[in-house]
């Protein structure tokens, strides 16, 4: 790999720990660039590679808003320690489920996120007072940990953004602290998907660690954003991701 190759896989790397901390979808920009400039690598590898850039940023983001923000550790710790198999078992799935089935599938689901947000404008602009229940505090754990996390593992695309709409809705977090929730339980899914495609043989080392550098210090930079700007800014980033990806997988899908 060239060295200007490699220096547009650091700045992409950079870019998507920023947007990663904000709201999720930084694989947007990371697997896109893995693909471009290593055109005779599998998929796989570029996904795998991902996956270890990724795991230091929403590591380096938990971190970060842990400081300022408040995340629910008490949902995220039971919900991220799920995550860790879930998203394993994803990834152990992902050579025998078609992504291309399950495509147009998430563009309706992600269609609906972006209209949830938009007819509801108050959702995540402040906590919500929400009677915690069992029921409510299982499906605040089983949700991101089993179903978002196994869909990380498995896909990918939007797992952050999932991870943010699931807290706000289930817990009454705002976007500033859902963020910082989700960060928990996306290190834990990154880390079970990143086992089984390190196992498998799929990960470039060397690229993959300096993007983890990368990634971590624009996740810094991202979640620093999120918190001094508030929930009205990650609100608008979080609608500018959910377009983005349904733009992206519309294309592939009907291109």
């Amino acid at each position: 790999m060239h060295a200007q190759q490699v220096l547009v896989m650091l700045a992409a790397a950079t870019s998507a720990g920023w947007v990663d901390a904000v709201v999720g979808g930084g694989g947007l920009i990371q697997v896109p660039a893995l693909l471009l400039v290593s055109p005779g690598q599998p998929v796989a590898t570029a996904l795998a590679t991902n996956k270890l850039g990724s795991i230091a940023g929403t590591t380096s983001a938990a971190v970060a808003y842990a400081r300022k923000a408040k995340p629910d550790v008490r949902i995220a710790g039971p919900a991220a320690a799920l995550a860790v198999c879930c998203a394993a078992g994803g990834a152990l799935c992902a050579a025998a489920i078609s992504s291309e089935v399950l495509k147009p599938v998430i563009m309706v689901v992600l269609l609906a996120v972006a209209a949830l947000v938009v007819l509801k404008p108050d959702l995540g602009r402040a906590p919500r007072l929400v009677l915690r229940t069992r029921r409510r505090i299982g499906l605040a754990i089983v949700v991101p940990g089993v179903a978002i996390a196994f869909y990380d593992g498995l896909v990918g695309p939007g797992t952050g953004t999932f991870l943010v709409i699931a807290f706000t809705a289930l817990l009454g977090l705002d976007f500033v602290d859902a963020s910082a929730t989700s960060k928990i339980i996306n290190a834990g899914t990154n880390l079970g998907a990143l086992i089984v495609f390190a196992a498998q043989g799929h990960v470039l080392w060397a690229l993959g660690l300096g993007m983890a550098v990368c990634n971590a210090a624009g996740a810094q930079l991202g979640a620093r954003t999120a918190i001094n700007r508030g929930t009205g800014f990650v609100r608008i980033v979080l609608l500018c991701a959910v377009a983005a990806l349904v733009l992206k997988m519309g294309y592939e899908q009907f291109a």
